[in-house]
């Protein structure tokens, strides 16, 4: 199947890409009758596109509404759409096909291989984009036969890293992932992969082009991970300084475009950027904020994690990632008006389990609650979750509320203190980082009762009142 879109689109700034989608037999699964409902009535015109029609989704004449298997390739299209346009393309046509198994010299098949190509020089696309993985053997194949570039969804998904990455550490991760995933795709890409020209001095004697591209990626991944060592060196340095203090880490995590950044910025009002763009966030952010207990924790802002998330990236940021990994509390932040929520958590908690993460204390917070109707906002109150609205605030408090239970470092314990009048440093610092339940004068004395962090309460353990009089 396949679309294409008006030829006005060929005459824009952004490159033209074509889609191609590929659903195996295997990769069927059932959908509810609550999302097949949802489904139905979300896909009936999608940017302009008219590409599954009732038959795709099992929709009888009498209306009624069976499971349907091919809900994961419509959530696919629309995860890959959204990506490619987070590349800064646009898409010119999309192919789709359904096989049993894949093609292993092109994965779709020679007779849709040259569909495509015919599309594709219709349309004169830049590119010509696969929601699947390419072998390099399929992507040696398909350069060959197809008339323009070809990217696979890892290759494009680390393209997107690469524009979003501001820091030195994020670069460098980066081009690791790029670098790790590029090695074994050298054989057969000729010019397009090889970054050196023939010329005396350039290779070794007997040397290949190949092989001169292959040392020069290996010596270059030495170095990268020399690098990104000394960035973790820093960082543990960072945390030992930070742990000297005890202040517990909380750490943001969830599918791309769960809103985690406008949350980050709602609670600490750091002003990242915030967009509907997936990985808009890829360097990670740190801040400090205060809780209803007036204790203090570190709230972290990390990258979001994607279906099938290619291995090399979840390497190669481990570095970033050891925020999560140091955390003593996890947010699990889901968008909670999408239809794919349940298998969005499912890939979250695959790459948490890949972290060794997936046993920390998590709250799942229940984002995007203004966009649900008022009905199925009280059930999820009702049910005990956190709900919340980034955007808006609302639900902010009771999510504090709920770290300040889970967390168990440093926990809240209450004390009573009768303090001299004289000591105003000490009654500051006891205002300002803890709770005060009740306080009354006695002579030259300030007997007070007050709910704060076991390490404040103990750094002024000789003012401790324990007779209770």
């Amino acid at each position: 199947m396949s679309s294409v879109k008006p030829s006005d689109a060929l005459s824009r700034s952004h490159e033209i890409a074509l889609l191609v989608a590929v659903e195996f037999g295997g990769q069927r699964r059932s959908l509810s009758r609550t999302a097949a409902l949802a489904r139905n009535a979300a896909v009936a015109h999608i940017d302009g596109h008219d590409i599954l029609s009732d038959e795709d989704f099992n929709v009888p004449s009498t209306g009624a509404v069976i499971p349907s298997p091919t809900f994961d390739l419509q959530a696919s299209l629309e995860e890959f759409r959204e990506l490619i346009l987070s590349a800064g393309a646009e898409i010119g046509a999309e192919v789709i096909q359904r096989r049993p198994k894949p093609d292993p010299a092109t994965l779709l098949g020679s007779g849709k291989v040259e569909e495509i190509a015919g599309i594709a020089a219709s349309i004169h696309a830049d590119v010509i984009l696969f929601d699947h993985d390419l072998t390099p053997t399929q992507l040696r194949n398909l350069e060959e036969a197809l008339p323009c570039r070809i990217v696979d969804r890892t290759q494009l998904i680390l393209d997107i890293f690469a524009r979003h990455a501001r820091t030195r550490e994020g670069q460098l991760q980066v081009e690791l992932a790029q670098l790790e995933y590029m090695l074994p795709r050298l054989t057969g890409r000729g010019a397009s992969m090889s970054q050196l020209g023939g010329g005396i001095g350039t290779r070794g004697p007997g040397e290949t082009q190949l092989e001169t591209d292959r040392r020069r990626i290996q010596r270059r991944l030495v170095h990268l991970k020399e690098e990104l060592e000394g960035v973790r060196r820093v960082r543990t340095q960072q945390r030992q300084r930070r742990e000297a203090v005890p202040v517990p880490a909380v750490a943001l995590v969830g599918y791309t475009n769960a809103g985690k950044s406008t949350l980050f910025n709602t609670i600490t009002k750091a002003g990242v950027l915030e967009s509907s763009r997936m990985f808009a966030t890829l360097d990670p952010k740190l801040k400090a904020i205060l809780l209803p207990s007036r204790r203090k924790v570190l709230l972290s802002d990390t990258v979001g994690f994607i279906r099938n998330l290619p291995h090399t990236l979840v390497t190669s940021f481990r570095a970033t990632l050891e925020e999560v990994q140091k955390a003593e509390v996890l947010l699990h932040v889901r968008d909670c008006s999408s239809e794919m929520q349940d298998e969005h958590k499912a890939e979250v908690e695959k790459v948490l389990d890949e972290l060794g993460v997936l046993g920390k204390p998590r709250i799942e917070v229940l984002n995007k609650i203004d966009l649900l109707p008022e009905a199925e906002r009280e059930v999820l109150v009702a049910s005990g979750a956190v709900a919340v609205s980034a955007k808006s605030g609302w639900g902010i408090t009771e999510l504090l509320e709920r770290v300040d239970a889970a967390l168990v470092a440093d926990p809240i314990v209450e004390q009573q203190f009768e303090v001299p009048q004289s000591e105003g440093g000490i009654l500051a610092a006891l205002g300002a980082g803890s709770l005060i339940r009740e306080r009354r004068f006695e002579g030259d004395s300030v007997v007070m009762t007050v709910a704060g962090p076991a390490s404040l309460m103990g750094r002024y353990r000789q003012y401790w009142r324990l007779d209770g009089n």
